[in-house]
């Protein structure tokens, strides 16, 4: 449909910034920096993969071709046909009891059965341990959003947002979001430490500066009579009564004070 002149249209720029965001909504893309460099990891994510597609094609046609048997062999197995009447059809019957009574290779089919029981017996394991925890997860749930006061959609991004860096560490993918948000984790608990140090270190500060300013304002403390003293500063002497009174040697004590001694 042909653009009005009311209608602006969308720069190619534009497009490119909005699917970004579309597909990285945590992040901003507001400047070029980030835009185009978001978009070199994409490719750079991209060849990766395209890289590993055709090692994976190449190998499978390399065994087509070897045996064009194994690709009709896969071909009905993908199709729903079960997995021995589809090698039947191909190797046949005979060929399949053949390749089990080979002598040679009883210790290779041995080994493999082991490894076959040990993954079921592995992943029966694991699917009860699921449950497991299933079921703990959701008396946990509970606790941690009355908790916090979340919304059951809350909730659910928590979940999606675990589940994909679960998944992406089971096949090796590591965005830098998932690095990031690991990263700030990992320092949480030292920046919540630091913080705790630096408060108290303010409230040290705080309490001397107080007491300092209190000092200064004058809290009935004598000054020394130093140099820098002055004499308005100078607290009033106490009255000692008697043992001031030292202006005229020739009294005793008792006459210095004015005291009236009793005779025994």
């Amino acid at each position: 449909m042909p653009k009005t002149d009311n209608q602006q249209v969308k720069s190619r720029r534009d497009a490119a910034v909005e699917r970004l965001k579309s597909r990285y909504p945590e992040r901003e893309f507001n400047d070029d920096e980030e835009i185009f460099g978001q978009i070199s990891d994409d490719y750079d994510e991209l060849d990766n993969q395209l890289s590993d597609y055709k090692k994976r094609e190449g190998e499978l046609t390399n065994l087509f071709t070897s045996d064009p048997r194994s690709a009709l062999f896969l071909d009905n197995w993908r199709k729903g046909e079960h997995p021995m009447t589809a090698f039947i059809r191909e190797f046949g019957k005979d060929g399949l009891e053949e390749l089990l009574n080979n002598d040679e290779k009883m210790e290779e089919f041995a080994k493999a059965n082991e490894e076959y029981l040990t993954r079921v017996a592995k992943n029966k394991e694991l699917e009860e341990a699921f449950d497991k925890n299933l079921s703990e997860l959701d008396k946990t749930l509970d606790q941690w959003q009355a908790d916090n006061g979340l919304s059951d959609d809350q909730v659910d991004e928590v979940l999606t947002l675990l589940t994909s860096i679960a998944n992406d560490a089971i096949t090796g993918k590591f965005s830098r979001e998932s690095l990031d948000m690991a990263l700030k984790a990992v320092n949480h608990d030292a920046d919540v430490a630091d913080a705790g140090i630096d408060g108290e270190v303010r409230g040290r500060n705080a309490k001397i500066d107080e007491k300092l300013r209190k000092r200064s304002a004058g809290d009935g403390t004598a000054s020394l009579d130093g140099k820098n003293s002055q004499a308005g500063n100078t607290a009033p002497k106490m009255n000692l009564g008697a043992l001031d009174k030292f202006d005229d040697g020739n009294k005793n004590i008792w006459e210095r004070g004015g005291e009236k001694r009793t005779k025994y």
